[in-house]
């Protein structure tokens, strides 16, 4: 399997992107992003592009894959909603659009999250956007596409968030992270299990569209 993983400088995409790395089924991974990951492993290969609307002079690196794995996304906070919309769906949807034209065949999986508003009618702006990039995403053609739902993600391996805010509760709620997933497994995921997730995905799908965490977990301990 060869997978594209964009935003892997985040802490969502950096568990995926560790998870693909270390995966015997998984033999290539490129990763899109618009700054460079300072890493280096015989799998990873990187495209790296300032301006993501902009994806013509890299679409050759681009083709041939049959799995993205969109992690890419900025909190709503402090943001107007024509800038949040323009990040979060508009880019998305770029992406997607050129990714689909290129491979056909490609599934495309969809970091969403919790209460994301499919109706795109409700009052949270950020529910909204997020509820259009869904059923845009859904609706455009792909062999299959998954939007995965996680609540709280507890990062592993080391992997830390860039916002500051989730870094400063990350040693708060962590010796609690086990009790948390035991009382609300339907509300609790981890970075780990969301980048096992995503391959599984690929390689057997699932019956359900958009996951939420405890379809997650599920498809994380299902065998390889």
């Amino acid at each position: 399997m060869k997978v594209i993983v964009t935003g892997a400088t985040g802490m969502v995409g950096k568990g995926v992107l560790l998870e693909c790395l270390e995966h015997p089924d998984v033999a290539r991974v490129l990763s899109l992003g618009r700054s460079p990951l300072g890493m280096a492993h015989p799998k990873l290969v990187e495209v790296v592009r300032p301006d993501l609307f902009d994806l013509g002079a890299a679409e050759q690196e681009l083709s041939g894959y049959d799995a993205c794995f969109f992690c890419l996304g900025v909190s709503s906070l402090g943001m107007k909603e024509a800038d949040y919309h323009r990040v979060t769906h508009d880019l998305t949807v770029n992406v997607a659009r050129t990714l689909l034209r290129l491979d056909p065949g490609l599934v495309f999986t969809y970091v969403s999250g919790a209460g994301t508003d499919s109706t795109e009618k409700g009052s949270s702006m950020w529910a909204r956007v997020k509820g259009k990039t869904e059923n845009d995403l859904l609706g455009m053609g792909f062999r299959a596409a998954f939007m995965f739902r996680p609540g709280y993600i507890h990062p592993m391996k080391g992997v830390r968030s860039r916002t500051a805010l989730y870094r400063a509760l990350i040693p708060l709620l962590a010796p609690l992270h086990p009790v948390m997933k035991a009382l609300f497994p339907s509300r609790v995921t981890t970075t780990q299990d969301v980048g096992l997730a995503m391959i599984h995905v690929v390689q057997r799908g699932h019956p359900r569209r958009i996951l939420d965490p405890r379809d997650i977990n599920a498809l994380a301990r299902e065998p390889s």
